[in-house]
């Protein structure tokens, strides 16, 4: 899955969180000073060429709307992570949260067990 620049997620973000928006409606959720039209609308066809966006036309305007779940999003730019910076290692993963963030032994054992119960 493609990598998302941070204006690109944050326009996906309104569109995950609010449905199918006009460019216009984009406009709504900025304050002062907003972006300019085209510049959301570029980037919200570009969206659509990168596949996260599709759209439905009225008349002469298209109303847009996810084309790929927010879900589906973070699981793939997860994986990305991993593969990027842990050689796909998901126990790479964890021992660097570990190190880095003192997850206690008591929180690995509730991951465990929480883990199991998923699995059964």
């Amino acid at each position: 899955m493609k990598r998302l620049t941070a204006r690109e997620e944050e326009i996906m973000g309104y569109f995950w969180t609010e449905g199918p928006l006009f460019v216009k409606q984009l406009l709504e959720f900025y304050g002062e000073p907003k972006p300019h039209f085209n510049t959301l609308s570029t980037i919200v066809r570009g969206l659509e060429e990168k596949g996260f966006l599709a759209h439905n036309t009225y008349g002469n305007t298209y109303q847009y709307y996810a084309a790929v779940s927010e879900a589906d999003y973070s699981r793939g730019t997860l994986k990305n992570v991993i593969a990027k910076y842990f050689n796909n290692s998901y126990l790479g993963v964890i021992s660097s949260l570990v190190r880095e963030e003192e997850i206690s032994v008591d929180e690995l054992r509730k991951l465990i067990d929480e883990v199991e119960k998923g699995n059964k």
